[in-house]
């Protein structure tokens, strides 16, 4: 990286563990704002259990609304931890390092903030679901559907909330010994000596930490394709559903992950730049890098949404018709619909190519933060349009107005993933000690003709 600092093991300990070892002053009124939105939403769930799915907007033929919504927004910012991680620990991107366990958080918080607004919530009594995934009743032949999409969603969404829990605990354990040899209180040195299993920085420990990182990230990478392709499924099978039936919506729902996701990474590196005054760790070369990268996934996303979309206006047929000048000429979903292409693409694209764009903290939070309500939006408008013309009777046709619950419980999702992240930066390091150390070790500059230019030591 150009705009490199170069800073001592001393320096790197004091720098990433002040939020650790000591308390920042904001960081408790955050937090019991951010519990306060979380208890509201759980309030709200728990009125809607006593009431029924009724208090909600959610009807015939609109079954799905803000809830399955959400679950899908959640399930695609949950791409960023292998995207950043994973994908670009394989390519031995130098950038990546003050980055990978913000973005492995964020991917856990976020499956559990999915697993909240998952589809159980729509059927009113969550607790009898189990029933469709493990039958009992052998006598009736109650089984589920095996050609359903949504039985494998939890296998898809526990495997991979398994494999992120794990990649972020084997990269925690060196930091963990750190953390163990510096803690003041007794509890507290036995709780981070337990969890470090014994670690003492020997060669052999950190040649297998490495092994079982690289092997983690290529051992995941499977999963990652597999967890949104299953949830694009939800739709694509879907019988009687106009709009949905596309072959194109695997990798159309993937790219739209990681889009959202990578934008979901880069607010997450200006908050601990402003909130931590990590700027000495976090250059604005790390943000340029991101926002080159952005650039690549916003475009590919938006390659494939024009196929999607005009895939419809190819076949000519009077449904599909229908329901593309729904989306974009009917009120209100055009003005969603315009909101949406403009934040999610128009708006950020551009600006970002602009070096000094890039480079600027403020300019990539806003950006970014405009990118996750239009991806947002993107899945209203994927659900809602379509099911509201569902039947071929228009008798039966609807629209969708969300309830408060429904609304209070989508802001508990939200305050759930920033409550956790605060939570977790409280306990653990959000940038990973031993990888900012072993990038200063390894950071080096070469002499090319005249030029100095930055290089890094490969082992």
């Amino acid at each position: 990286m150009q705009e490199h600092i170069q800073l001592t093991p001393k320096e790197i300990n004091q720098e990433l563990l002040s939020g650790v070892l000591g308390t920042p002053k904001w960081w408790l009124g955050l937090v019991a704002f951010l519990l306060l939105v979380f208890l509201t939403g759980a309030g709200a769930f728990g009125y809607m259990l006593n009431k029924g799915v009724g208090v909600t907007g959610l009807n015939r033929p609109i079954m799905w609304g803000f809830f399955m919504t959400n679950f899908v927004f959640w399930i695609g910012i949950s791409h960023a931890g292998i995207m950043i991680s994973a994908i670009l620990r394989l390519t031995q991107a130098e950038w990546r390092r003050p980055v990978t366990r913000a973005a492995e958080v964020l991917t856990v918080f976020s499956l559990t903030a999915a697993l909240m607004a998952a589809p159980l919530v729509h059927v009113g009594r969550p607790w009898r679901a189990a029933l469709w995934v493990f039958p009992y009743d052998f006598g009736r032949g109650v089984w589920p559907n095996i050609r359903s999409p949504f039985i494998w969603d939890p296998a898809a969404v526990m495997t991979y909330l398994t494999a992120s829990t794990l990649f972020v605990f084997v990269a925690l354990i060196p930091d963990m010994a750190v953390i163990r040899d510096r803690a003041t209180g007794k509890w507290a040195r036995q709780i981070y000596g337990y969890l470090c299993m014994g670690w003492r920085g020997t060669p052999r420990q950190w040649k297998l930490q490495t092994v079982a990182g690289i092997l983690l990230s290529a051992l995941v990478l499977p999963v990652f394709v597999s967890v949104h392709s299953i949830v694009s499924w939800d739709f694509a099978i879907n019988i009687g559903v106009d709009g949905w039936h596309s072959t194109i919506f695997a990798p159309y729902f993937i790219i739209g992950a990681i889009h959202s996701g990578v934008s979901a990474v880069t607010m997450v590196m200006a908050l601990m730049v402003w909130l931590w005054k990590w700027d000495k760790i976090l250059r604005p070369d790390h943000f340029d890098a991101i926002g080159r990268l952005l650039i690549i996934v916003a475009t590919t996303w938006f390659f494939f949404f024009i196929v999607e979309f005009f895939f419809a206006i190819y076949t000519k047929e009077a449904p599909e018709l229908a329901l593309r000048e729904l989306q974009i000429f009917t009120r209100p979903y055009v003005f969603l619909f315009l909101i949406f292409i403009i934040t999610a693409y128009f708006l950020p694209v551009p600006l970002w190519m602009f070096k000094k764009v890039r480079r600027n903290v403020k300019w990539m939070f806003w950006t970014t933060v405009s990118v996750n309500v239009g991806m947002w939006l993107e899945r209203f408008l994927i659900f809602v349009p379509s099911l509201a013309r569902k039947t071929p009777l228009e008798f039966n046709w609807g629209t969708y107005h969300p309830s408060i619950i429904e609304m209070l419980m989508v802001a508990a999702t939200f305050a759930w993933v920033a409550m956790g992240m605060l939570l977790f930066s409280k306990v653990f390091p959000l940038i990973p000690i031993f990888d900012i150390k072993e990038g200063m070790i390894v950071r080096d500059e070469v002499k090319i003709g005249r030029a100095i230019v930055p290089a890094s030591i490969r082992e």
